[in-house]
């Protein structure tokens, strides 16, 4: 029987947090660490049945175990995001085959949106949470005129990312082997061409940045409404 693994990146620096917390991913937030929140919605939604925490450092480490769920692999995270993906990737029993990659500064997700992103990748083998874009966005020249976008197919990425454990592994070897710098996992797979689906969220998912941001997510998480009830 095929399992799905879940990715939940911890190891990022936070250098733009400009030291207003030691650890952005164990940050207090709402009355517990905001790698806790992440983990919550896993664990609600059952999706998962291996979790995967790339780690910083041996300290980062410890204080991560206290809250990771369970089964779990420690696994040291990379000089670069994407070095610790791979190093995630790496450490995937063989019987996995969908791959849930989360980046745990994003702690609002909801478990109602993991059962639909598990279902959607067993159909589609790509799938990524985002939302649409509201702003007008413009393109600059080097020449210093500006081109605008068409918003109605502008669509900002979100995590979590999910994958068949076939696609991504393929498509990180295309990173590895051209040496490129890529942003999120989406992009690896564009690389091979194939198509990616996106689930729409309505509810606000912000990444953990700067200082600002912990005040502003903490505000969300104490004003937000339940998630609705589902079934997988």
């Amino acid at each position: 029987m095929s399992r799905t693994a879940v990715i939940l990146l911890a190891a990022g620096s936070g250098s733009r947090m400009n030291g207003a917390v030691a650890d952005k991913v164990l940050a207090p937030l709402a009355g517990r660490p905001v790698f806790a929140h992440s983990a919550a919605a896993f664990l609600q939604s059952q999706v998962a049945d291996l979790y995967v925490v790339v780690y910083r450092d041996q300290r980062q480490m410890m204080e991560l175990s206290a809250y990771a769920p369970t089964p779990s692999v420690l696994v040291k995270g990379g000089r670069e995001r994407q070095d610790s993906v791979a190093n995630a990737l790496a450490a995937l029993p063989p019987d996995i085959a969908h791959v849930f990659i989360h980046d745990c500064a994003r702690p609002l997700v909801r478990a109602d949106q993991l059962v639909g992103l598990h279902k959607i990748v067993r159909r589609e083998g790509a799938v990524v949470l985002a939302h649409r874009v509201t702003d007008t966005i413009k393109q600059h020249h080097d020449d210093a005129r500006l081109r605008t976008l068409d918003r109605a197919r502008l669509w900002a990425m979100e995590t979590p990312q999910v994958f068949s454990r076939a696609l991504i592994e393929r498509a990180y070897a295309r990173v590895a082997e051209k040496k490129l710098r890529i942003t999120d996992d989406a992009q690896a797979v564009e690389q091979l061409g194939h198509p990616v689906a996106l689930l729409e969220n309505a509810h606000p998912n912000p990444k953990l940045t700067t200082p600002a941001d912990l005040a502003y997510v903490e505000f969300l998480l104490q004003t937000s409404v339940p998630a609705q009830e589902f079934n997988d």
